[in-house]
């Protein structure tokens, strides 16, 4: 379960998308990431019209999907990667990734092969019954996503969380930002008064102080924007220079108080 990957101290959370550049890179990636201090690793699935992502992580998707890659050559990677590999990961996507492949056999199969969690960032609190019904049954988590403007809801939605509470740091897309001015540290305690879970923050995460300060107000801090620049600058050389970064911002969350 998702929760393991908190239980020691301030948790950093990397963010690729699958197939960007391609699926041997991200395999790659996944194992450079671990590596070099990531605790939990979120893994994209690609979608046409990825409606929570800013433009970096949308050019990823058409990258990755130009590139061919589908559903099921994502299992197959994640497949190998358990093999070598047993850091905890989820999936993040969107609700007609999962409906297309058949809502039961997706989270069926993410099961299967070793996924810990599924992020759905669009689909709402009243919607979700239908997606974390299913993942209670494999044994997966359906992390759910608070924002700054979820206010009376963060209680209902703490209420019935599972896993970790993403909490969306900033109003709009994913994407790099100069300053976050959203109150975090309020919205943690209304999620922690309601149930004991812990709180990642993700939302234009950019540098180390950044991902530090985040993680001091909550458990831990989600990047990924900043890794996807780094995976579209340097394309098939990119494994280095994601490790050394990821590096960077873990040893910031890790020692954040």
């Amino acid at each position: 379960m998702v929760e393991k990957a908190f239980k020691n101290g301030k948790t950093f959370i990397p963010f690729i998308t699958s197939g960007d550049p391609s699926l041997d890179i991200t395999e790659q990636l996944v194992y450079a990431m671990a590596e070099a201090g990531a605790d939990l690793i979120e893994l994209g699935i690609p979608f046409s019209d990825p409606t929570a992502e800013g433009p970096v992580i949308q050019e990823a998707n058409i990258r990755a999907l130009s590139g061919g890659v589908t559903t099921d050559s994502i299992f197959d990677m994640v497949r190998r990667i358990r093999k070598n590999c047993d850091i905890p990961m989820v999936f993040m996507t969107y609700a007609n990734v999962v409906f297309h492949y058949g809502t039961e056999k997706f989270i069926k199969t993410a099961a299967e092969i070793g996924m810990n969690g599924l992020i759905l960032p669009d689909v709402p609190y009243e919607e979700k019954d239908e997606f974390q019904s299913v993942c209670r049954k494999y044994g997966i988590d359906f992390i759910s996503l608070i924002a700054p403007t979820s206010h009376d809801r963060i209680r209902m939605i703490a209420r019935e969380a599972d896993g970790f509470v993403y909490c969306v740091s900033s109003l709009g897309v994913t994407g790099t930002r100069s300053k976050i001015t959203t109150d975090i540290g309020a919205m943690v305690r209304l999620v922690k008064e309601t149930k004991d879970i812990p709180c990642a923050v993700g939302f234009g995460i950019s540098d180390p102080q950044s991902a530090g300060d985040m993680a001091s107000k909550s458990d831990g801090a989600i990047v990924g924007s900043a890794i996807v620049k780094l995976c579209a600058k340097y394309g098939k050389d990119c494994v280095p220079e994601v490790k050394k970064f990821v590096a960077e911002m873990a040893q910031a969350v890790h020692q954040a108080k």
